[in-house]
């Protein structure tokens, strides 16, 4: 992939109903239009995670099912739902082999290879946390699994669940929520669950070119010992699994690119144990709640922070980032994570304008298309896909104020590769704002803003005060300029 590369996320299943219902047949991954391969390599991304192509779990269909508070949060969107739309999660995986009901592991392959040619890679999902409560190995090896044997916890119980032998095993958690009860809690402390986990990675690493690792910090040895402790004790292994898992895959795949889902600011520790990108979700705190201040403060971290940093404003763990933010503010938002060092992750849906967010476990999702928010995507992508922003040198900038007026809402920063200079201005806030841009280094009489395709001439005045800009709420402007 390029550097900073442009990433799709694909809700599979939702997808692929949706693709259903607009062309009135069924599909698999081995007969997806052209026209989609098209249209991602025409809005140039560089790699599509398919989210969610993994064999199903029997019994976190039925729970997701029979959930109340599924039913409800569907019902808010799509009060006539049928339940029968409704899946296991994808995060509560049978086993790592891709589903009959996609096609299996030779339609992914013809999928993989429409990809490649056209110089586009394929991410899937690795969940290293946990497994489905009813996957072959909790019968088959329940000491790959956080378990109590026979016996009753004494503490917790509602952690736990009891297999078919009598056995009580951990459900997966994250320590400030409940327990997904629908996930056995793998046992790192135990080597034959690395090893088995290894594997587990390494068949996946021969269907594709990287992984999005789920929720990856609850597997680090401090992080797994603080929440399990009462039950694995408190000695930490001498290494960190992913040390050796992302080093065992890259033997054999040098390229392969790992990305880490993870919080709680361990995105740096993460970071020095291989991983290509971390999640950046103080970015999307920010953007979404904070001022332009604070947004400034945050990206004036250390480079190779940010460049292994993945951005985002939408994916299927958040609200749609229409709803979230606004639709102003969501598409100046959408701007300011495609033009910035690191990984910049957009949802099909979002690219879209899927009004709302539907839970990942149901997959009638239709909703109409909003051609305008598509636009902007398009043409934004467009704009970003241009070498310099993948291939030059990043900056933060600063804008001079003209004569009285403020500019404190407004973000700033640069890009340059040979010749050529990428200068980005976004007013992130509801009110106008007015700036005046130096005009230092720009050579030639005209610079082109590429959202407008309107070619500016520069001034004596501009090049001695700085180019006078006045911004609309929430605008976006990026400017191209010969060095």
């Amino acid at each position: 992939m390029r550097t900073n590369p442009h990433i799709l996320e694909i809700h599979t299943r939702a997808w692929l109903k949706r693709l259903e219902v607009r062309h009135g047949q069924k599909f698999t991954l081995d007969n997806i239009p052209e026209q989609f391969f098209e249209t991602v390599q025409n809005m140039g991304f560089d790699a599509v995670w398919l989210m969610g192509v993994w064999k199903q779990s029997p019994k976190a269909c039925e729970i997701a099912r029979s959930s109340q508070d599924l039913q409800n949060q569907i019902r808010a969107i799509k009060p006539d739902f049928s339940p029968q739309d409704i899946i296991a999660s994808p995060y509560a995986i049978y086993a790592y082999e891709v589903d009959d009901t996609l096609g299996g592991e030779a339609a992914l392959q013809v999928f993989r290879g429409k990809l490649k040619e056209r110089g586009i890679s394929l991410l899937l999902d690795f969940v290293g946390n946990h497994m489905a409560l009813d996957c072959p190995a909790v019968e088959k090896d329940p000491d790959l699994f956080i378990n109590t044997g026979t016996a009753e916890p004494a503490h917790h119980k509602d952690w736990f669940f009891k297999t078919k032998d009598g056995r009580f095993i951990a459900h997966g958690r994250d320590p400030y929520f409940a327990p997904w009860t629908d996930t056995a809690q793998l046992n790192y402390f135990n080597p034959k669950t690395r090893e088995f986990m290894l594997n587990n990675l390494r068949r996946v690493a021969q269907l594709c070119d990287g992984v999005r690792c789920d929720m990856a910090m609850l597997s680090l040895n401090k992080v797994h010992r603080d929440i399990w402790w009462e039950f694995i004790g408190s000695t930490l292994p001498k290494e960190e699994f992913w040390s050796k898992a992302l080093n065992a895959i890259r033997e054999e795949y040098p390229e392969f690119t790992f990305i880490a889902e993870v919080y709680w600011g361990l995105e740096w520790e993460v970071q020095e144990l291989g991983f290509d990108y971390t999640y950046d979700k103080i970015l999307y705190d920010r953007l979404r709640f904070s001022s332009p201040q604070d947004i400034r403060g945050h990206l004036g971290a250390e480079h190779l922070y940010q460049m292994r940093s993945m951005r985002f404003t939408s994916n299927h763990d958040e609200e749609e980032s229409l709803k979230a933010f606004g639709r102003e503010k969501s598409l100046a938002a959408s701007a300011i994570i495609a033009t910035l060092p690191g990984a910049r992750l957009f949802q099909f849906f979002q690219l879209l304008g899927r009004p709302a967010r539907m839970p990942i476990q149901y997959i009638q999702d239709w909703f109409e298309k909003d051609n305008a928010v598509f636009s902007y995507y398009e043409k934004l992508l467009k704009i970003a896909s241009a070498p310099a922003f993948h291939g030059g040198q990043w900056n933060l900038c600063d804008v001079r104020p003209d004569g009285d007026s403020s500019c404190g809402s407004i973000l700033s920063w640069q890009w340059k590769q040979m010749n050529t200079g990428k200068f980005i201005i976004i007013n992130y806030s509801d009110a106008p704002a007015k700036c005046r841009i130096p005009l230092k280094g720009v050579s030639g009489s005209t610079v082109t803003e590429e959202f407008s395709d309107a070619k500016i001439m520069i001034t004596d005045e501009a090049r001695a005060q700085g180019l006078l800009l006045e911004l609309k709420p929430y605008e976006s402007k990026i400017f191209t300029f010969q060095i």
